[in-house]
């Protein structure tokens, strides 16, 4: 009879029990499947960590971008092997490198010389045109309404989730590249993050950024106190760089004619692949990361990775982020733990050189190809030369020929943004293209000059007047084109 009552009670307990609301079970011993299968984690079954999201960036096209989307195939790879599933991991890439002629192993990326292929199984969720600043947006958001194209895969988090975001392309200072227009400016991510944070639809946000002058996106942004942390390839002031490239050490295979990834990038995947990831903190993989991407904090042909926001989440584990291959579990971090340095790399601006020189180099003497390559490579340097020389004009008919470059490249102090007036901003080079064509991913360096121009109080009505009389016409170049729109 004891037995029986014993029984009761404990079935009146789990009735009970399941009968209450989802909020009043606080840490249940039972759960209902369709709670398991909703909220549980990829990895390890730590259900405190909540659900794992993962969105992946590549913001370039092209064969000579080649190391933009192997780095978002290998982190892929990283994610997977970590225990986050696709449902959770949402890729943004053009996808035109896989199969593209230029491609020696066709279907197949790597992001190493000696690594297998990164390219296998990464999902298609965003391809093509649809590798835009408006669905990145609906994607962070949760915001399947907004999204346009792709696979519909939206971040549908809650309080309890964690966020990791990685995005690897060309940048300048206040601005990251697309493979489509408009670029993606810095106030308008802040403003997003600050919107997803006041959802209560994430617990920790954590974003690694691969990009030139990518500190320029957080410096004086980011606020500290929205559960945030992000790290930076460099400061906002400098190049990031890339690696594996033709003719460095080391250098891929003698087919390939493009850099394979970008060192920062290459440094916290490179560890990621290597290390158990439950114990190594973001602060040590940061610190890792930062003295091989300084090349041993010499700064010769390196940059500074950089960190922002709530710099407490650093000494969280990595794994909660991106989760931790079971095979690295042997895998002890200590202090003195170190990555390869990569004995030469080249300057992120210069590696679309480092390619179309390869390229005209190994194509057949005589050959339609190599009288093709030629010309990629003019076309190219025709525009480099037209956009620096036409910002240095500009700059010296609104200051002087003296004080316009000095205006043009100052810096403000640290922890201020780059510009008080972001909507002055894009106006301002709207202007600049619509009279002198598309600054393109080269031109973005030129970002600064141009906050500047707002800074210094010009009107657009003057910027309109001298880019006009600076630029008589647009450089017939794929490059300096408006066919794909402006960049603001």
């Amino acid at each position: 009879m004891e037995r029986r009552s014993s029984i009761c009670v404990s079935l009146l307990s789990v009735l009970s029990f399941l009968l209450l609301p989802a909020s009043a079970r606080l840490d249940p011993v039972l759960r209902l499947p369709s709670e398991i299968s909703g909220r549980r984690l990829e990895a390890g079954g730590d259900d405190s960590v909540g659900t794992r999201w993962a969105i992946l960036i590549a913001g370039s096209s092209g064969y000579g971008n080649y190391r933009h989307q192997a780095d978002i195939c290998h982190a892929y790879q990283i994610m997977k092997n970590g225990g986050l599933k696709d449902e959770n991991i949402i890729v943004f890439m053009y996808d035109d490198i896989a199969y593209n002629e230029e491609n020696p192993r066709q279907g197949i990326i790597i992001n190493r010389p000696d690594g297998g292929d990164v390219y296998a199984g990464v999902p298609k969720d965003y391809v093509g045109d649809n590798v835009n600043v408006d669905n990145f947006f609906a994607v962070l958001l949760g915001d399947k309404k907004s999204v346009s194209g792709g696979s519909g895969k939206v971040v549908d988090s809650g309080p309890d989730d964690h966020i990791f975001i990685f995005y690897s392309d060309h940048g300048g200072p206040g601005v990251l590249g697309m493979p489509t227009y408009p670029y993606l400016y810095a106030d308008d991510f802040i403003s997003v993050l600050k919107k997803k944070h006041a959802s209560n639809s994430y617990k920790k946000l954590v974003i690694y950024l691969e990009a030139c002058e990518s500190g320029s996106i957080f410096e004086g942004l980011l606020p500290e106190d929205i559960s945030i942390y992000a790290t930076t390839a460099s400061n906002a002031v400098e190049s990031s760089w890339g690696t594996y490239c033709p003719g460095e050490s080391p250098s891929p295979p003698s087919e390939y004619w493009t850099c394979l990834g970008d060192l920062y990038s290459i440094s916290w995947m490179e560890d990621s692949d290597i290390h158990n990831l439950r114990t190594e903190t973001l602060r040590q993989q940061y610190k890792l990361v930062k003295t091989r991407t300084s090349v041993d904090e010499t700064y010769n042909q390196g940059s500074h990775v950089m960190q922002y926001g709530e710099l407490g989440i650093n000494e969280e584990n990595v794994f909660l982020y991106i989760g931790s291959n079971p095979t690295n579990e042997n895998s002890t971090f200590i202090e003195d733990n170190s990555l390869p340095f990569s004995p030469s790399v080249v300057n992120q601006r210069d590696a679309d050189l480092v390619y179309y020189w390869h390229k005209f180099r190994n194509s057949p003497e005589g050959s339609s190809k190599k009288l093709d390559a030629q010309k990629e490579l003019f076309d190219i340097m025709t525009h480099r030369m037209h956009v620096d020389k036409s910002i240095n004009l500009i700059g010296k008919l609104l200051f002087g020929s003296k004080k316009g470059i000095e205006v043009l490249t100052a810096v403000r102090q640290t922890g201020q943004p780059l510009v008080d007036d972001w909507a002055c901003l894009k106006s301002m080079v709207r202007t600049f293209e619509t009279h002198c064509g598309s600054l393109s991913q080269y031109g973005m360096k030129h970002m600064r000059f141009i906050a500047n121009i707002c800074n210094a109080g010009i009107s657009k009505e003057t910027m309109t007047k001298v880019s006009a009389e600076v630029c008589s016409q647009i450089p017939s170049t794929p490059w300096s084109s408006l066919h794909r729109g402006f960049s603001a």
